[in-house]
């Protein structure tokens, strides 16, 4: 039999974290085993879910590389088009005595348990023999005994069917529950295997014993660790940052970002976690998948995506870069601050070299080069103030200009005119190079200085530092 497995979010706001790594861990199962991965957008939530928000799960989803368009993908499709089979197999099990309707409200439910002293509703109309009518629901007839859920990360788990209540199939209105969709949808799909988070654990035995009554088999089953922030709560978008989206746009690179998700519960052999994604599907293994939940640690997976940053050729990280430098908008909606015909590529091509080694993300390196393509360097005005704070500093800078007006201009000759300014100062070059940089790049910090200066041009260099030596008086 095909391996199917599916991932099924609700098009209700951006992708969550927790949900990229579980789509992951389907997408990676079905390769494995020549599966299908299929997408289905439950979508039945109609006062919050929006078209936008599927099509940025599909955006998402393909931004990680799971592809629509690979022979494993399949969808997606719409829950909200299944409703007709929902509430056939609802029927169904009505006619065969797997379920009955009941007729009280909930505060009637509310007041016999209060009167019994037992929480929840009691089972009261299912002798009634009730049939469909205005405001009932149906409810499932929870057998006695015990429901066993053999799950691939969390091994037997038991459930006392006296404690699960006979849940209901279709809303007073004739709607279908979740509970009731989701395995419809399911079996129509031929799903075998269901690996999602644990949080759906608690749903499974009222699921597992509708997919006995309604097609006498269960799928595998697999509950996977949730996300959690350092102080081990839960991930919640009203507090963490989760959305993937966010973190795609801050520049972190996909194949780092699939990386870093695939260690969250699980870890590769050898003595590194960082690997590719052909040595993941080889050696991922659903059955070791930690039961613990998991830490989202955002420093290290910046860690993580500044290892992959250093392991692009420059031409692949000055292609990966282009999004954040082009002139235009970002996909953050944030604007690159020049204008796009300021934009050289071939100026950043050179400089490139230099700032792939020191940034962790791709939206760090705007503000790494922007004294290149800017009319005028920006100013930290804080800095400025520091770097000329000293008696030293404007004479030395007077001297170091006056040295870069005649130098051939590389890298290792302007470096030479500091040194050689520093030396008949008694200053050492580290200490010289502040008032250099803040006055022809604006910072303290950033690329290599005489690299950056090379690059800049001896004409802008001196200009800089000319306006800079009327700003400091």
């Amino acid at each position: 039999m095909t391996h199917r497995y599916r991932f099924a979010p609700s098009p209700t706001g951006f992708f969550h974290v927790g949900g990229a790594r579980t789509a992951l861990y389907n997408w990676i199962l079905a390769l494995q085993n020549d599966g299908v991965f299929v997408l289905r957008i439950e979508d039945t939530d109609e006062s919050r879910n929006e078209p936008h928000w599927t099509q940025g799960i599909i955006d998402a989803l393909g931004w990680i590389g799971i592809d629509g368009n690979d022979r494993h993908f399949e969808g997606p499709y719409f829950q909200s088009a299944n409703q007709a089979a929902h509430v056939a197999a609802a029927t169904s099990l009505f006619e065969s005595g797997r379920a009955y309707y009941c007729d009280l409200s909930s505060e009637q439910i509310q007041e016999r348990s209060k009167a019994s002293g037992k929480p929840g509703y009691d089972g009261f109309s299912r002798e009634r023999n009730l049939g469909p009518g205005p405001g009932r629901v149906l409810r499932f007839r929870v057998p006695a005994g015990t429901t066993v859920v053999n799950d691939q990360v969390r091994g037997r788990v038991e459930f006392d069917n006296a404690t699960i209540e006979d849940f209901v199939l279709l809303r007073g209105n004739g709607s279908p529950i979740f509970n009731l969709a989701n395995v419809v949808d399911d079996l129509a799909m031929n799903i075998t295997h269901v690996v999602r988070a644990e949080e759906h654990l608690p749903n499974t035995p009222k699921q597992q014993m509708l997919w006995e009554a309604l097609a006498s088999r269960v799928p595998m089953w697999a509950h996977v660790p949730v996300l959690v922030n350092e102080q081990r709560k839960k991930l919640s978008k009203r507090r963490d940052k989760v959305a993937l989206e966010q973190y795609r746009d801050e520049g972190i690179l996909p194949a780092a970002m699939v990386n870093y998700l695939m260690t969250l519960g699980w870890a590769p052999s050898g003595d590194t976690e960082i690997v590719d994604f052909d040595t993941i599907v080889r050696e991922f293994d659903i059955g070791s998948v930690n039961h613990s939940s998991a830490f989202f640690d955002v420093k290290k997976l910046n860690a993580f995506n500044g290892e992959y940053v250093r392991k692009l050729s420059t031409e692949e990280f000055v292609t990966a870069c282009e999004p954040w430098l082009t002139g235009g908008p970002t996909s953050t909606g944030r604007p690159v601050p020049w204008p796009a015909e300021r934009f050289d590529r071939s100026l950043f091509l050179r400089i490139a070299p230099h700032v792939q080694t020191r940034v962790s993300l791709l939206a760090e390196v705007p503000a790494m080069v922007d004294f290149l393509f800017l009319a005028d360097a920006p100013v930290d005005e804080a800095a400025f103030d520091k770097a000329f704070l000293a008696e030293w500093a404007r004479p030395t800078l007077r001297l170091i200009r006056d040295g870069l007006a005649t130098v051939e201009w590389v890298a290792e000759q302007i470096k030479s005119v500091v040194e050689a300014v520093g030396a008949q100062h008694d200053l050492k070059l580290g200490k010289l190079q502040a008032p250099v940089r803040v006055a022809t790049t604006g910072r303290t910090v950033g690329p290599p200085l005489f690299e950056s200066l090379e690059i800049l041009g001896r004409d802008e260099t001196l200009r800089r530092i000319d306006a800079a030596l009327v700003r400091a008086g």
